[in-house]
C-alpha cells in the first residue's frame, strides 16, 4: 500500500479555476454569506417585477400577440432538446467569449432592444446602459427608447453598443438617414433592423388597458430629439388646414373618453405631446411594409455590419445572404407579433442546419425565450453564435434599476459558464448538435398502423414530420409505444425518401406518403 509520504510524488501541476470567470458570481454569492439583492430564479423575476410597477406598464412588457401561443411555444421549445453531458474533460478554465463582426465579447449574451424602459423604472435606458458597461455586455438600443441616442451613449460610455432601427416608411427616408448618422456619430457599431413590426400586432394585454405608451410620448424620445423629424413635424403643422373648431372638436374627443377625471386632465395637459407622438408613430408603425429591395438603399446609408432581426425561415435566411447582410437574429419578437407561429428555437434548428446558411458565413444570433444557461447552450448548439436577452433584464430593471439589470445578466452569464463546464466543454465552439437529444414516441394504433407521436406538438412542425401521423389513428388509441431518442444532427434529411427511410429505421414499418 502506498504511504501518504510516497503519495505526494504523484501530485502534479494542473489548471486552477479562473477567479475572474463569469461563474465567479456564484462563488461571490456563497462567499458573502448574504442573500443576493433578489432571487436568482428566472421563474420569480416576473412576479417580483409585477409587484413593482402599475398593471398596464407590466402588461406592456409581459404581453404578447393574441392568445400567447407563440410566447408559450418559445419557452416550451427548450424542453424538447436535452443536453448530453460528457465526463472527464478538463474544463477547469473555459472560454465563453465570442467574436462578432470583428469585436471580441466576454460572453455570448447581448441585451436585446426593448423600448419604453421608463415604464419599468425612472432611470430607464440609462440604467440599462450603465449596467451593460459594468458587466461588459453589448447593449442594443431600441428606436423606441425613452432616452435619446446621445443620452444612452453617454451613459454607456466606453461600453459596446449597437443600434436597432424601427425602419421609417420609404416616404420618410431622410429621417432614416438622420437616425443612422446620429447612431454612427455616437459609437454604435452594428445596425440591427427589425423586420417584423411595421404594424403592431393584436395585443390583448394592452388593449384591455387601452394602453399604448407611445401615445403618451413614452418611447418617442429618439424621434422627438431628431432634427429631421422636428423639421418634418413643423411642416405637418403648417399643412394642417383644419379650422379652429375642428381642432377643438378633436381635443374634446380626446378628453371625454371614458375614465376618471384625472386621466382626462392628463390627456389635456399632454395634448400637444400626444399629437407629436402620433406623428412619430405614423413614421415608424404606419402599416407600410418594406421589401427586400429596400435593403440596397440601407446598405448605402450605413457603413458597418447590418443584422436583420425577425428571420424565422430558411427561405428568408437565404434572402439575407442574397442581399449581402452580415447577420440575422432568429426571433419572433418574443411572441409579440404573430400568434400561433413556430417557436424561435425551432426556427433556429431549421436555419442552423441549412447547408447554404452554414457555408455562407452568415452570423446567426438568437432571440425569444432565453432564461437560463442551459437555454443559451442549446441555442448555440443549434447554430447561434450568441443570444439576446429581453424580458428578464426588463424585470430586473423594474425590481432594482441598474443593480437589477446587472444581477439578472450576471445570473445568466454565470449559469452559462458553469453549465458549459458541467457539459464537459472548454469552449462554446465545442458545442454542436451532437450534444443534444430529442425524444420521440412510436405508437401502434388499434388498426395496426404505426405512427410517431412527438412529446410536444410543435416539434412535428419544426421537423416537418407531421405527415407521418396515420389518419386512422384516434387520439389516445395507441395500444403500445416505444421511445426513440434522436440527435438533431441526424434529423435533417431533405427528401421524402430520406424521411421515409428514417421513419423505417425508427419503427421497422413503411410509411404511406
Amino acid at each position: 500500500m502506498t504511504t501518504l509520504k510516497e503519495a505526494k510524488k504523484w501530485n502534479q501541476p494542473y489548471e486552477t479555476p479562473d477567479p475572474e470567470s463569469l461563474s465567479a458570481y456564484q462563488r461571490d454569492i456563497y462567499g458573502s454569506f448574504t442573500k443576493p439583492i433578489f432571487s436568482t430564479k428566472p421563474s420569480e423575476w416576473e412576479q417580483l417585477a409585477k409587484e413593482k410597477v402599475p398593471e398596464a406598464n407590466f402588461g406592456y412588457v409581459f404581453g404578447s400577440a393574441s392568445s400567447f401561443k407563440t410566447y408559450k411555444a418559445n419557452l416550451d421549445a427548450f424542453d424538447k432538446y436535452r443536453l448530453r453531458p460528457r465526463m472527464l474533460v478538463n474544463a477547469t478554465r473555459r472560454d465563453v467569449g465570442v467574436e462578432l463582426f470583428g469585436t471580441r465579447y466576454k460572453s455570448p449574451i447581448l441585451v436585446a432592444p426593448v423600448g419604453v424602459q421608463n415604464i419599468m423604472h425612472q432611470d430607464a435606458e440609462e440604467a440599462t446602459a450603465r449596467a451593460c458597461k459594468n458587466v461588459q455586455v453589448p447593449m442594443i438600443l431600441s428606436t423606441a427608447a425613452t432616452r435619446s441616442i446621445e443620452q444612452v451613449a453617454a451613459a454607456n460610455a466606453d461600453g459596446d453598443r449597437w443600434y436597432q432601427l424601427y425602419w421609417p416608411k420609404p416616404q420618410e427616408e431622410a429621417i432614416t438617414v438622420s437616425l443612422l448618422n446620429r447612431a454612427k456619430a455616437n459609437g454604435y457599431k452594428v445596425l440591427v433592423v427589425t423586420l417584423d413590426t411595421f404594424a403592431l400586432a393584436w395585443r390583448p394585454e394592452d388593449l384591455d388597458n387601452s394602453y399604448l405608451p407611445f401615445l403618451w410620448g413614452d418611447g418617442c424620445q429618439i424621434g422627438h430629439s431628431d432634427p429631421v423629424f422636428q423639421e418634418r413635424y413643423q411642416e405637418m403643422l403648417k399643412e394642417d388646414t383644419r379650422s379652429a373648431g375642428e381642432k377643438l372638436s378633436e381635443l374634446w374627443t380626446l378628453i371625454k373618453r371614458p375614465g376618471n377625471p384625472l386621466t382626462s386632465l392628463q390627456l389635456l395637459a399632454n395634448a400637444s405631446h400626444i399629437r407629436k407622438s402620433r406623428a412619430w408613430l405614423d413614421v415608424l408603425n404606419s402599416g407600410t411594409y418594406r421589401d427586400w429591395e429596400h435593403l440596397k438603399t440601407l446598405k448605402k446609408l450605413w457603413d458597418g455590419p447590418i443584422v436583420l432581426k425577425g428571420i424565422q425561415t430558411v427561405e428568408d435566411a437565404h434572402k439575407a445572404i442574397e442581399y449581402g447582410m452580415d447577420g440575422i437574429i432568429v426571433s419572433n419578437h418574443g411572441g409579440r407579433q404573430v400568434d400561433g407561429a413556430i417557436a424561435s428555437l425551432d426556427a433556429l434548428a431549421e436555419i442552423g442546419a441549412d447547408d447554404k446558411v452554414k457555408q455562407s458565413g452568415l452570423t446567426i444570433l438568437f432571440d425569444s425565450g432565453i432564461r437560463t444557461g442551459a437555454d443559451v447552450l442549446k441555442a448555440i448548439a443549434l447554430g447561434a453564435k450568441a443570444v439576446l436577452v429581453a424580458r428578464p433584464y426588463m424585470y430586473g430593471l423594474a425590481i432594482r434599476g441598474q443593480a437589477g439589470v446587472e444581477h439578472v445578466l450576471k445570473c445568466i452569464m454565470a449559469d452559462t459558464d458553469n453549465m458549459l463546464g458541467n457539459m464537459g466543454k472548454r469552449s462554446l465552439k465545442d458545442l454542436s448538435r451532437d450534444d443534444l437529444q430529442v425524444t420521440l414516441m412510436s405508437h401502434i394504433a388499434k388498426n395496426g398502423s404505426r405512427f410517431i407521436e412527438f412529446e410536444h406538438q410543435e416539434l412535428s412542425e419544426c421537423w416537418n414530420w407531421s405527415w407521418m401521423a396515420h389518419p386512422d389513428c384516434d387520439c389516445g388509441c395507441p395500444r403500445k409505444a416505444a421511445e426513440h431518442c434522436i440527435q438533431p444532427s441526424r434529423m435533417h434529411e431533405k427528401t421524402s425518401a430520406d424521411w421515409t427511410k428514417r421513419y423505417g429505421d425508427l419503427t421497422g414499418d413503411a410509411v404511406q406518403t
